[in-house]
């Protein structure tokens, strides 16, 4: 009976643990949708505050975006260089240092120097935390915890959006203008302290401790993890797996590899350009494109934000039960129905009453529970662990210029092309991620990153 009770201590402590360092890891994703949010808010009266065309309007609020594209392209260099925990530790500075000087910023200059900082921090941070989670977690609860991060991201996003409607009903217009902008930047400051002082409570990567030679701390932490006899397995997996690896870039282009890396390419480009940031971003403009008025439009938007929240829940849970590639599919062929008959509202003009919107709505749902945090689960575990952060980058540095693609061409493709015809684009593209997931993606469900590393290599 005492071994029983001990044995579920153990077990106990161990959830614990990692829960503890998923949740703390998982906070940079937080910061990732609270500090891209934040220019919402902002942009309305910063454009008054400097008197901005709308080619500045444009710049200004995608500043942060081309900064993200710096960060993830040295995050993973720099995180294989000082170690995933020091890395992290820097894009929480980043965060802060962002937040204070775009606060007290007296010239659209000084405003764009300050968000590219903070993008910076946002970019690195978007490929570090899930690639910090999967490197820590056990393989039978892996999917669920980088999962985490998603939700995270989804969660910092609805946030901001309060923090920034509360703000905003302080003062009048003239307030805002002058210091209500101000107010939503400094905001940022909070969460990222918080980040930089839980950085501390949790421990560095055992795969990136093993990779430089301490495999006694890494040994420490694995037994925690994955408990004494397992935790001493799997440091003998990454050791063996170590020793096959050459570490340099041109080893993810070789036979094998090179799948792991096409995998990676596509699905970091096809979650952004099957239209997510379209609807994410331009919600209200869509909305209002069709005859809702402007408070309607922006109730239908925060209807959105908590679908999208929900469902996230459900990737959570499922994403280690059915699989990756199952609740890929599934999901990706929602999206698919969705954006047709999204495509099939505007052709037959049909976006009077509750059709569109509950489209949108299961588009946003199958995104959530699939293509929101799959990729960065499978992302984070393809790769070896000796170029597994130069991997990441590569793969997240895509991924942000999808985002770029997408924020600077929607409002061109609906006003050209109409939203039929650029729905029906998204849909093409769902249909090319669906043949993809299907024919080449393989199930990396309950296996240990080194297991996966010698599926690509068999």
């Amino acid at each position: 009976m005492n071994q029983t009770k001990t044995l579920q201590q153990t077990k106990n402590s161990q959830t614990a643990f990692i829960l503890k360092v998923s949740v703390v890891a998982a906070i940079g994703g937080l910061l990732f949708g609270y500090d891209t949010a934040v220019i919402a808010g902002v942009i309305g009266y910063l454009k008054i505050k400097f008197d901005l065309s709308e080619a500045m309007v444009g710049w200004a609020a995608s500043s942060a975006i081309w900064g993200c594209i710096i960060g993830a392209m040295f995050g993973g260099f720099i995180s294989d260089k000082i170690g995933r925990k020091k890395a992290l530790l820097i894009t929480a500075v980043l965060f802060f240092v962002s937040a204070v000087a775009a606060s007290f910023a007296n010239s659209l200059t000084t405003f764009i120097l300050a968000r590219l900082i903070g993008g910076v921090g946002i970019g690195a941070a978007s490929m570090l935390s899930p690639l910090y989670i999967s490197e820590i977690a056990p393989a039978k609860i892996r999917g669920t915890l980088v999962s985490i991060y998603q939700l995270a991201i989804v969660v910092g996003i609805n946030l901001i959006y309060f923090v920034n409607l509360k703000i905003a009903g302080y003062g009048d217009e003239a307030w805002n203008v002058e210091y209500g902008w101000r107010y939503m930047l400094a905001s940022g400051v909070l969460p990222a302290f918080i980040f930089f002082i839980l950085m501390f409570f949790v421990p560095e990567s055992p795969r990136w401790l093993t990779k430089n030679n301490r495999g006694d701390e890494a040994l420490d932490i694995l037994k925690k993890v994955n408990g004494e006899e397992t935790g001493k397995e799997v440091l003998q997996e990454i050791k063996n797996a170590l020793t096959q690896e050459t570490g340099t870039i041109g080893e993810l282009f070789k036979p094998g590899l090179r799948i792991a890396m096409i995998v990676g390419i596509v699905l970091a480009l096809f979650s952004q350009i099957t239209g997510i940031n379209a609807i994410i971003y331009y919600a209200p403009e869509i909305f209002k494109s069709v005859g809702f008025g402007a408070e309607s439009a922006l109730l239908q938007t925060v209807i959105l934000g908590l679908v999208n929240t929900a469902f996230t829940f459900v990737a959570i849970w499922l994403v280690d039960k059915l699989g990756r590639k199952t609740l890929l599919l599934w999901g990706v062929g929602g999206m698919t129905i969705s954006l047709l008959a999204i495509g099939l509202c505007y052709n037959l003009n049909i976006t009077q009453g509750p059709w569109l919107l509950i489209f949108i709505m299961l588009y946003i749902a199958s995104f959530a529970c699939s293509l929101g945090p799959i990729p960065w689960v499978i992302i984070s575990e393809i790769f070896p662990t000796k170029t597994r952060g130069i991997a990441m980058s590569f793969s997240t540095v895509v991924l942000w210029i999808g985002v770029v693609l997408i924020t600077q061409l929607t409002p061109l493709m609906l006003g050209n092309l109409g939203g039929a015809v650029t729905f029906w684009i998204f849909m093409f593209n769902a249909i090319i991620l669906f043949i993809f997931t299907w024919k080449v993606i393989p199930e990396t469900r309950q296996k240990t990153l080194e297991e996966i590393e010698q599926s690509w290599l068999k």
